[in-house]
């Protein structure tokens, strides 16, 4: 670029050949004295051009690098420009023939003949890859103890056989998940390249039932989509698992699999099994299809450890389906080692002869607890309102236990199963839940300490109210009221 006349730099400030005046040039004074020191340098780095386009494959065949480049431009006194000036990819072409001359060989082979070391000695290269810096074009000469170094390795060439990395500029680089070598860019556990593990949610249980007697019982369904799947167990049960059509993948039909690794739903299973004893399974994935885990117990059960990560999409639907299984999704109650009451019949609520023959309930009346400020305070204060029918009730220690059948979900923080224990403190709760009756009830999750328990609680004086439309009506206003 030539240098300005004393009649263009209004040109390029207006935009406009016209006569000097001095009333435009003002604002590039200003400018230009506010951005220089008082030497006239300019301050910080220069800016970059757009990057160029891609250049052609380093290679004919198999993979290579091609390049593309930017340009800083900087003014009298400006900094370098921050960042590469080149940046490299990986390219990849279709498979090399078979019987093709490696690159790095076909580098070393245009030696051949030609003196080296100052002498005029001629010898034969081939590739010697016990030199400490890979990116260098390091030779040996065929039937001689010497190699030597012919500087760098042209651009794609790989670092060592049978790995990923490349050499770019004399250096050895990794392509990260967006095929640009050296950005250090991985995939997040959702499988975006990039991501930061937003775009799906990470499903973590400890499955606990014990059973009654030894066999296969359901863990958890493994979903369509699901990433990063490990299960772990410590006892001398085992894991089973089962493709949709029914089919074991391993430990079916009570024989078990040698540990080793397995495909199944589109993805490698990796079983291990040691003498501790301990199982794993892990995986991948994405998995194209749902697996079913199953436990083969043959004492009881310590717990069943499993995570996965799924996409948000696929929540919702994988929520539903193990509901409707009536399986855990939340960690079950640990049953209790005691004689349980024979269960009592489901009479249809319509014969009020049955209710009336119930005994007198020794418990004193309950605080009242009606009004819509309560109702606020409970179902925003909650981790959990639903719908449930009460299907028994259980006094022990100083608690009572009632199960109860999920009907219907308000508000969840974590997953319900269809059916659930509710604590209530005291042999006489308040307010207190009749058999056989459908309540809309706000509970509390509460976890011990050690990780053993993991309860929903109804506190004393807490919302349960039987259901109606109307009750149905004043919940659902109510969670719109709670402060975000």
């Amino acid at each position: 670029m030539g240098k300005l006349k004393p009649g263009e730099m209004e040109w390029l400030v207006s935009g406009h050949p016209e006569r000097p005046r001095l009333f435009p040039l003002l604002p590039f004074l200003l400018w230009t004295l506010l951005s220089c020191d008082l030497r006239g340098a300019a301050q910080g780095p220069g800016e970059w051009t757009p990057w160029g386009s891609w250049s052609r494959c380093s290679s004919s065949c198999g993979r290579g690098v091609s390049v593309r480049r930017r340009h800083c431009v900087r003014l009298p006194g400006e900094e370098l420009c921050w960042g590469d000036s080149h940046e490299y990819r990986v390219c990849q072409l279709p498979d090399c023939p078979p019987g093709t001359t490696p690159f790095r060989d076909l580098q070393c082979s245009l030696y051949n003949g030609h003196p080296v070391l100052d002498t005029q000695k001629t010898y034969q290269w081939v590739p010697f890859h016990g030199a400490p810096n890979v990116c260098d074009l390091n030779c040996l000469a065929e039937g001689h103890a010497f190699y030597h170094s012919f500087g760098r390795v042209l651009d794609g060439t790989p670092c060592t056989p049978g790995t990923q990395g490349l050499c770019v500029a004399g250096r050895c680089l990794s392509a990260g998940c967006d095929g640009i070598l050296g950005s250090g860019t991985l995939e997040d556990r959702c499988g975006l390249c990039g991501g930061a593990n937003d775009s799906c949610l990470f499903v973590q249980r400890v499955f606990r039932d014990a059973g009654a007697f030894a066999g296969y019982w359901n863990v958890t369904l493994i979903p369509e989509g699901a990433r990063h799947i490990r299960v772990a167990q410590r006892s001398h049960n085992h894991l089973a698992l089962v493709t949709r059509g029914g089919h074991y993948v391993l430990n079916g039909d009570g024989v078990l699999s040698p540990p080793g690794t397995y495909e199944a739903a589109g993805t490698r299973v990796v079983y291990t099994r040691s003498a501790g004893p301990e199982e794993t399974l892990q995986a991948t994935g994405p998995t194209s299809q749902e697996l079913l885990l199953q436990v083969l117990l043959r004492e009881p059960n310590p717990g069943v450890h499993f995570e996965f990560w799924l996409p948000r999409e696929r929540y919702g639907p994988f929520q539903a389906q193990v509901q409707a299984l009536g399986w855990p999704l939340r960690q079950p109650q640990p049953r209790e080692v005691e004689p349980q009451p024979a269960e009592t019949p489901v009479v249809p609520e319509a014969i009020p002869a049955r209710v009336a023959s119930l005994p007198p309930d020794p418990c004193g009346p309950c605080p009242d607890s009606r009004g819509r400020a309560h109702r606020l305070l409970h179902y925003c204060g909650s981790d959990f309102v639903f719908q449930a029918r009460v299907l028994g009730r259980h006094r022990q220690a100083q608690e009572t236990r009632y199960e109860v059948r999920v009907l219907l979900i308000y508000k969840s923080r974590t997953p319900l199963r269809t059916r659930e224990y509710v604590w209530a403190p005291g042999h006489c709760p308040c307010p207190p839940l009749a058999p056989h009756r459908e309540y809309l009830l706000a509970a509390r999750r509460l976890v011990s300490p050690d990780g053993t328990q993991d309860r929903l609680l109804l506190p004393h004086a807490g919302y349960a109210r039987l259901w109606s439309p109307a009750e149905d009506s004043r919940v659902r206003l109510a969670a719109r009221r709670c402060p975000v």
